[in-house]
């Protein structure tokens, strides 16, 4: 085997302009745990600020449409004037006339079909970027896809500036911006998989998907604050911040240890020293995410190859029908909150798209759970299929009794947050590195784009569906919409049905084989 210093040359890489600054500056080489600092810290970055351009068109639309200032897919049976028309209007700019086409009888519908067309081309177009980000350099392929999706949500501002009043243009814009989009979450998950152990995985992946809420979060200020000035800054300032983050990945970001030569058995000797449980099915818990042995040949895993990888169709489904629930909170939860009574009190649109970020602070909080308890279980689908159940009775109680007080309100969307937003960033993360690294691969890195692909573009059509049907549903009842998110959470948890049974047979098998071997222990000392 070569040098370090050899290996990114053989595997086709060259460390980033950035790392061998730092490394120049230095005078050494980076360690590996200084690597993985720059890894979580640069992946972070860069899908917050994939997020924050998300969110703004949700801010924005109040301002494009001053009929309803709702964030979030709307249709034209659905407005419902609960405020006075001067307070509605208070997200409007200077001429308060909105913006034509979406200023018409059906601008809530037109943007509604931006919405949907987003996701759609989303969803579709991230079985190609997994496909092509595990054949192509992903540090190349995350900048390309960054810049992309600036230049793309710049346009959609520019649009203010030029006077553009043609909504297939916003259409076009939008569905394009949904393609580059595709591109960051396969590319990111892979990357911080490669540098990821098995052990911490679960709980590192946890705290690092914090970056979908931190995103928002930012977005929404952002979009607010700039939408005074004109509609187009709130896209133009979050289209420059991705695509500058698309260059910092571009200098900065190191796709795996063998691609800037760094030594991964610093972070197998750390692992190795904390084990003290058995193994389970003859792999040790601690199994490193790739092999060592670099001189592997690797090809490119085919996309029904990789589907059919163990884990991963019940997985991705699972995540169907919870990305389904979580995108129906994301472009609903503020309207649902302004169009509720609240101790009998109906909050302005501004206030209940702030309140409803209490959603996203608890989605935090679960995915660092869901990710805390898998590593320690050792069990992903129970975990998983756990959160899922609970979060049935979680929306019946927030649908129930969440208009008795605004403490109330807010207790139970956190904990709706919880148990909606959890599972969803174990799938996503922990559980599409697992698979992208089956052992049924031998050692083959070659596939983590194209699983986390599968499992998160299999999720995204559920997220296009749900928002849609919830369209359709709430024009008769908001409880009938309830209803479909608990059966849609129970779907998800019973499709984990078959994963969850292996796991607690595991379980039961290691336990008893850990009786065996302490009675053994303990008869010698009996017979002396």
């Amino acid at each position: 085997m070569g040098s370090p210093s050899e290996l990114p040359a053989k595997r086709g890489y060259s460390k980033p302009l950035g790392i061998r600054f730092l490394e120049y500056i230095k005078r050494e080489k980076l360690s590996y745990k200084i690597h993985q600092a720059i890894v979580l810290i640069v992946t972070f970055l860069a899908y917050a600020t994939y997020h924050a351009t998300r969110k703004t068109a949700s801010i924005v639309k109040g301002a494009l449409d001053p009929q309803s200032s709702v964030a979030g897919l709307k249709f034209p049976w659905r407005i419902t004037y609960l405020s006075t028309p001067s307070e509605r209007q208070g997200l409007s700019w200077v001429q308060g006339d909105g913006w034509a086409p979406f200023n018409g009888s059906d601008g809530t519908a037109l943007l509604g079909q931006l919405d949907v067309a987003f996701l759609a081309v989303y969803a579709f177009g991230m079985y190609f970027s997994g496909h092509l980000g595990d054949r192509m350099n992903l540090r190349i392929f995350l900048a390309v896809g960054m810049v992309g999706t600036g230049l793309l949500t710049s346009l959609f501002g520019a649009g203010y500036w030029a006077n553009i009043h043609s909504f297939y243009y916003f259409l076009i814009v939008q569905m394009i911006a949904g393609l580059f989009q595709s591109t960051g979450w396969p590319s990111v998950v892979a990357v911080v998989g490669n540098w990821c152990g098995k052990k911490k995985r679960g709980l590192v992946m946890g705290i690092w998907n914090a970056h979908t809420s931190i995103g928002n979060i930012t977005g929404s200020l952002v979009a607010s604050v700039l939408l005074s000035y004109g509609w187009g800054w709130s896209f133009v300032v979050p289209g420059l911040l991705v695509a500058f983050m698309g260059i910092v990945v571009f200098l900065l970001l190191p796709v795996s240890p063998e691609s800037v030569g760094a030594d991964r058995e610093e972070e197998e000797e750390e692992e190795d020293d904390e084990v003290d449980s058995p193994k389970k099915n003859g792999e040790g818990l601690t199994e490193p995410l790739l092999g060592s042995d670099t001189e592997i040949k690797e090809t490119a895993v085919g996309f029904m190859e990789a589907w059919r990888i163990p884990g991963v169709a019940p997985f991705a489904l699972c995540l169907f029908f919870a990305k389904l629930v979580a995108y129906t909170f994301l472009y609903w939860l503020p309207y649902y909150i302004s169009h509720t009574a609240i101790e009998g009190k109906y909050l302005s649109d501004e206030t209940a798209g702030n309140l409803s970020t209490f959603f996203d602070v608890g989605g935090v909080l679960g995915g660092i759970l869901a990710g805390h308890i898998s590593d320690r279980l050792d069990a992903r689908a129970i975990t998983a299929a756990t959160f899922m159940y609970c979060a049935i009775p979680a929306l019946y109680f927030y649908r129930s009794y969440g208009h008795i007080s605004m403490a109330v309100n807010v207790a139970l969307m956190f904990i709706c947050g919880v148990f909606v937003n959890g599972p969803y960033a174990l799938i996503t993360t922990a559980v599409s590195a697992d698979l992208g690294t089956h052992s049924s691969l031998k050692g083959n890195s070659k596939a983590l784009a194209t699983v986390t692909a599968i499992i998160d573009g299999t999720g995204s059509v559920g997220a296009a569906i749900g928002p849609l049907l919830t369209g359709y549903i709430s024009a008769n009842s908001w409880s009938a919409v309830f209803t479909m998110l608990m059966g849609a959470a129970l779907v998800a948890g019973l499709l984990l049905t078959r994963l969850v049974a292996a796991e607690v047979a595991a379980r039961i098998s290691e336990a008893r084989s850990q009786g065996r071997s302490q009675s053994r222990r303990q008869d010698p000392e009996q017979n002396v």
